[in-house]
Protein backbone atom coordinates (compact mmCIF):
# COMPACT_ATOMS: atom_id res chain seq x y z
CA UNK A 1 0.00 0.00 0.00
CA UNK A 2 0.96 3.19 -1.33
CA UNK A 3 0.88 5.88 1.39
CA UNK A 4 1.74 9.77 0.06
CA UNK A 5 3.30 12.55 2.43
CA UNK A 6 0.15 13.82 3.79
CA UNK A 7 -0.81 9.85 4.68
CA UNK A 8 2.75 9.23 6.15
CA UNK A 9 2.36 12.69 8.66
CA UNK A 10 -1.39 12.03 9.43
CA UNK A 11 -0.38 8.12 10.45
CA UNK A 12 2.41 9.51 12.23
CA UNK A 13 0.92 11.74 14.37
CA UNK A 14 -2.18 10.18 15.12
CA UNK A 15 -0.15 6.51 16.40
CA UNK A 16 2.11 9.10 18.75
CA UNK A 17 -0.86 10.16 20.21
CA UNK A 18 -2.49 7.24 21.24
CA UNK A 19 0.83 5.73 22.73
CA UNK A 20 0.84 9.65 24.53
CA UNK A 21 -3.02 9.53 25.54
CA UNK A 22 -2.64 7.09 29.20
CA UNK A 23 0.79 9.51 30.11
CA UNK A 24 -1.25 11.76 32.36
CA UNK A 25 -2.93 8.61 34.03
CA UNK A 26 0.87 6.85 34.76
CA UNK A 27 2.24 10.15 36.05
CA UNK A 28 -0.56 10.69 38.34
CA UNK A 29 -0.52 7.05 39.54
CA UNK A 30 3.61 7.63 40.31
CA UNK A 31 4.80 8.20 43.54
CA UNK A 32 8.12 9.67 43.17
CA UNK A 33 8.63 13.24 43.18
CA UNK A 34 8.23 15.23 39.51
CA UNK A 35 12.21 15.93 39.35
CA UNK A 36 13.42 12.24 39.86
CA UNK A 37 10.11 11.33 37.17
CA UNK A 38 11.65 13.84 35.25
CA UNK A 39 14.83 12.13 35.56
CA UNK A 40 13.25 8.86 34.03
CA UNK A 41 11.57 10.13 31.39
CA UNK A 42 14.89 12.02 29.78
CA UNK A 43 17.16 8.94 30.49
CA UNK A 44 15.23 5.97 29.48
CA UNK A 45 14.24 7.22 26.17
CA UNK A 46 17.30 8.66 25.42
CA UNK A 47 19.02 5.39 26.02
CA UNK A 48 16.29 3.58 23.97
CA UNK A 49 16.83 5.95 20.81
CA UNK A 50 20.90 6.35 21.24
CA UNK A 51 20.62 2.46 20.36
CA UNK A 52 18.21 2.54 18.21
CA UNK A 53 19.79 5.07 15.85
CA UNK A 54 23.24 4.11 16.51
CA UNK A 55 21.85 0.79 14.88
CA UNK A 56 20.13 2.92 11.46
CA UNK A 57 23.44 5.16 11.29
CA UNK A 58 26.44 3.04 12.56
CA UNK A 59 29.72 5.40 11.37
CA UNK A 60 27.21 7.96 10.21
CA UNK A 61 25.45 8.86 13.48
CA UNK A 62 27.66 11.44 14.65
CA UNK A 63 28.04 13.23 11.06
CA UNK A 64 24.07 12.70 10.54
CA UNK A 65 23.53 14.09 14.36
CA UNK A 66 26.34 17.63 13.80
CA UNK A 67 24.30 18.22 10.67
CA UNK A 68 20.94 19.58 12.28
CA UNK A 69 22.89 23.40 12.65
CA UNK A 70 21.19 25.53 14.31
CA UNK A 71 17.55 23.89 13.47
CA UNK A 72 19.08 20.49 15.64
CA UNK A 73 19.77 23.34 19.06
CA UNK A 74 16.85 25.19 18.73
CA UNK A 75 14.75 22.37 18.42
CA UNK A 76 16.92 20.57 21.37
CA UNK A 77 16.28 23.46 23.47
CA UNK A 78 12.52 23.78 23.16
CA UNK A 79 11.80 19.94 23.29
CA UNK A 80 13.67 20.00 26.64
CA UNK A 81 11.43 22.89 27.94
CA UNK A 82 7.83 21.28 27.23
CA UNK A 83 9.37 17.81 28.75
CA UNK A 84 9.73 19.44 31.97
CA UNK A 85 7.12 22.25 31.66
CA UNK A 86 4.37 19.16 30.89
CA UNK A 87 5.19 17.10 33.89
CA UNK A 88 5.49 19.89 36.38
CA UNK A 89 2.07 21.24 34.99
CA UNK A 90 0.37 17.94 35.69
CA UNK A 91 1.95 17.67 39.40
CA UNK A 92 1.05 21.10 40.08
CA UNK A 93 -2.67 21.28 38.84
CA UNK A 94 -5.21 18.92 38.00
CA UNK A 95 -5.19 16.78 34.49
CA UNK A 96 -7.43 18.82 32.82
CA UNK A 97 -6.32 22.16 33.02
CA UNK A 98 -3.03 21.08 31.69
CA UNK A 99 -4.79 19.67 28.84
CA UNK A 100 -6.99 22.56 28.23
CA UNK A 101 -3.98 24.55 27.54
CA UNK A 102 -1.79 21.59 25.66
CA UNK A 103 -4.95 22.18 23.28
CA UNK A 104 -4.18 25.56 22.36
CA UNK A 105 -1.19 23.67 20.19
CA UNK A 106 -2.82 23.97 17.01
CA UNK A 107 -4.41 27.66 17.13
CA UNK A 108 -0.95 28.53 18.09
CA UNK A 109 0.75 26.49 15.48
CA UNK A 110 -1.07 27.67 12.81
CA UNK A 111 -0.43 31.43 13.76
CA UNK A 112 3.50 30.90 13.81
CA UNK A 113 3.38 29.11 10.63
CA UNK A 114 2.00 31.56 9.07
CA UNK A 115 3.99 34.25 10.35
CA UNK A 116 7.40 32.93 9.86
CA UNK A 117 7.18 30.08 7.38
CA UNK A 118 4.36 32.10 4.99
CA UNK A 119 2.27 28.65 5.29
CA UNK A 120 -1.16 29.84 5.51
CA UNK A 121 -3.33 26.14 6.42
CA UNK A 122 -6.28 25.39 4.17
CA UNK A 123 -9.71 26.16 5.46
CA UNK A 124 -10.33 22.95 6.54
CA UNK A 125 -8.19 23.14 8.97
CA UNK A 126 -8.74 26.48 10.30
CA UNK A 127 -12.04 25.38 10.66
CA UNK A 128 -10.85 22.27 12.20
CA UNK A 129 -9.23 24.39 14.66
CA UNK A 130 -11.14 26.51 15.33
CA UNK A 131 -14.07 24.01 16.27
CA UNK A 132 -12.34 21.98 18.48
CA UNK A 133 -10.67 24.76 20.28
CA UNK A 134 -13.86 25.94 21.22
CA UNK A 135 -14.64 22.47 21.78
CA UNK A 136 -12.13 22.52 24.31
CA UNK A 137 -13.48 25.55 26.39
CA UNK A 138 -16.62 24.12 26.61
CA UNK A 139 -15.30 21.13 27.88
CA UNK A 140 -13.34 22.83 30.52
CA UNK A 141 -15.05 25.95 30.99
CA UNK A 142 -14.88 25.22 34.84
CA UNK A 143 -11.45 24.18 35.21
CA UNK A 144 -10.02 26.61 34.81
CA UNK A 145 -11.03 28.32 38.32
CA UNK A 146 -10.16 25.21 40.55
CA UNK A 147 -6.31 25.02 39.46
CA UNK A 148 -3.23 27.47 40.27
CA UNK A 149 -1.37 29.87 38.51
CA UNK A 150 1.71 27.64 38.14
CA UNK A 151 0.30 24.69 36.84
CA UNK A 152 -2.26 26.34 34.07
CA UNK A 153 0.88 28.93 33.31
CA UNK A 154 3.12 26.15 32.67
CA UNK A 155 0.70 24.31 30.45
CA UNK A 156 0.72 27.42 28.50
CA UNK A 157 3.77 27.63 27.84
CA UNK A 158 4.25 23.61 27.33
CA UNK A 159 1.42 24.40 24.22
CA UNK A 160 3.68 27.83 23.10
CA UNK A 161 6.57 24.93 23.17
CA UNK A 162 4.87 22.05 21.10
CA UNK A 163 4.11 24.76 18.19
CA UNK A 164 7.30 26.17 17.96
CA UNK A 165 8.65 22.92 18.06
CA UNK A 166 6.70 21.60 15.09
CA UNK A 167 7.17 25.21 13.42
CA UNK A 168 10.67 24.24 14.00
CA UNK A 169 10.54 20.80 12.28
CA UNK A 170 8.31 22.10 9.62
CA UNK A 171 11.03 25.13 8.41
CA UNK A 172 13.71 21.80 8.22
CA UNK A 173 11.33 19.01 6.20
CA UNK A 174 14.49 17.54 5.03
CA UNK A 175 16.56 17.42 8.36
CA UNK A 176 15.83 14.40 10.52
CA UNK A 177 15.75 16.13 13.74
CA UNK A 178 15.18 12.90 15.75
CA UNK A 179 18.87 12.73 16.90
CA UNK A 180 18.36 16.56 18.11
CA UNK A 181 15.18 15.56 20.37
CA UNK A 182 17.33 12.77 21.51
CA UNK A 183 19.86 14.88 22.92
CA UNK A 184 17.11 16.97 24.38
CA UNK A 185 15.51 14.18 26.54
CA UNK A 186 19.68 13.74 27.63
CA UNK A 187 19.56 17.52 28.60
CA UNK A 188 16.31 16.66 30.39
CA UNK A 189 17.89 13.95 32.35
CA UNK A 190 20.84 16.23 33.58
CA UNK A 191 18.75 19.03 34.71
CA UNK A 192 16.88 16.84 36.60
CA UNK A 193 19.71 15.08 37.98
CA UNK A 194 20.51 18.32 39.73
CA UNK A 195 17.27 18.88 41.62
CA UNK A 196 16.58 14.94 42.00
CA UNK A 197 16.37 13.90 45.51
CA UNK A 198 15.58 10.05 45.64
CA UNK A 199 16.08 7.76 42.08
CA UNK A 200 15.54 4.85 43.63
CA UNK A 201 12.38 3.14 41.91
CA UNK A 202 9.63 1.13 44.49
CA UNK A 203 7.01 -1.19 44.15
CA UNK A 204 4.27 -0.03 41.54
CA UNK A 205 6.71 2.80 40.60
CA UNK A 206 9.09 -0.11 38.68
CA UNK A 207 6.47 -0.53 36.61
CA UNK A 208 4.66 2.72 35.84
CA UNK A 209 7.73 4.31 35.47
CA UNK A 210 9.63 2.06 33.05
CA UNK A 211 6.25 2.11 31.00
CA UNK A 212 5.26 5.09 30.75
CA UNK A 213 8.82 6.02 29.66
CA UNK A 214 8.55 3.55 27.05
CA UNK A 215 5.34 3.75 25.62
CA UNK A 216 3.91 7.52 26.89
CA UNK A 217 7.52 9.13 25.95
CA UNK A 218 10.16 8.05 23.80
CA UNK A 219 7.77 6.05 20.99
CA UNK A 220 5.59 9.30 20.52
CA UNK A 221 8.75 11.60 20.38
CA UNK A 222 9.69 10.05 17.61
CA UNK A 223 6.87 10.02 15.84
CA UNK A 224 5.82 13.67 16.43
CA UNK A 225 9.78 14.76 15.71
CA UNK A 226 9.48 13.29 11.65
CA UNK A 227 5.27 13.66 11.50
CA UNK A 228 5.82 17.76 10.78
CA UNK A 229 8.14 17.09 7.71
CA UNK A 230 4.93 15.46 5.86
CA UNK A 231 2.39 17.40 7.13
CA UNK A 232 1.97 20.81 8.44
CA UNK A 233 2.37 22.64 11.93
CA UNK A 234 -0.89 23.11 12.62
CA UNK A 235 -2.23 19.09 11.39
CA UNK A 236 0.22 17.66 13.96
CA UNK A 237 -0.83 19.43 16.99
CA UNK A 238 -4.57 19.05 15.71
CA UNK A 239 -4.17 15.44 16.39
CA UNK A 240 -3.38 16.19 20.56
CA UNK A 241 -6.50 17.68 20.89
CA UNK A 242 -7.40 14.02 21.04
CA UNK A 243 -5.45 13.64 24.28
CA UNK A 244 -7.51 16.18 25.13
CA UNK A 245 -10.70 13.93 25.61
CA UNK A 246 -8.98 10.39 26.26
CA UNK A 247 -6.46 11.43 28.86
CA UNK A 248 -9.42 12.35 31.28
CA UNK A 249 -11.20 9.15 29.85
CA UNK A 250 -8.33 7.16 30.79
CA UNK A 251 -7.95 8.61 34.00
CA UNK A 252 -11.74 8.03 34.85
CA UNK A 253 -11.59 4.25 33.82
CA UNK A 254 -8.49 3.77 36.33
CA UNK A 255 -8.73 6.02 39.09
CA UNK A 256 -12.90 6.54 38.63
CA UNK A 257 -12.87 10.73 38.08
CA UNK A 258 -15.82 9.93 35.85
CA UNK A 259 -15.72 12.75 33.62
CA UNK A 260 -18.56 15.34 33.21
CA UNK A 261 -21.20 15.69 30.60
CA UNK A 262 -19.29 18.39 29.07
CA UNK A 263 -16.41 16.13 28.44
CA UNK A 264 -18.72 13.64 26.85
CA UNK A 265 -20.11 16.14 24.36
CA UNK A 266 -17.26 17.88 23.76
CA UNK A 267 -15.43 15.76 23.01
CA UNK A 268 -17.45 13.89 20.65
CA UNK A 269 -17.65 16.79 18.64
CA UNK A 270 -13.51 16.91 18.86
CA UNK A 271 -13.55 13.31 17.43
CA UNK A 272 -15.51 13.78 14.68
CA UNK A 273 -13.90 17.42 13.68
CA UNK A 274 -10.90 15.08 13.39
CA UNK A 275 -11.80 12.18 11.57
CA UNK A 276 -13.87 14.30 9.03
CA UNK A 277 -10.73 16.57 8.44
CA UNK A 278 -8.32 13.96 8.25
CA UNK A 279 -11.21 12.03 5.77
CA UNK A 280 -11.20 15.29 3.85
CA UNK A 281 -7.24 15.31 3.67
CA UNK A 282 -6.85 11.96 2.21
CA UNK A 283 -9.40 11.96 0.15
CA UNK A 284 -7.77 15.42 -1.20
CA UNK A 285 -4.89 13.55 -1.50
Amino acid sequence: MQFNDQKKGMLMAFTAVMFLTPDSLLIRLSSISYWNLIFYRGIIPFALVFVGLLFVYKANFFKQTLSNSWHGVAYALIFTVTNITFVISIESTNVANTLIMIALAPMLSAILSFIFLKENPDKKTWVAIFITTLSVFYIFYDALDTGDILGNALGLLTALGLAIGAVIIRSAKKINLVPSAMFGKLLVALIAFYFADNLSLKGSDLTFVPLMCVMCVAIPFVLVTMAPRYITAAEVNLFFLLETILGPIWVWLVIKEQPSIETIIGGSIIIMTIATHSLLAIKKT
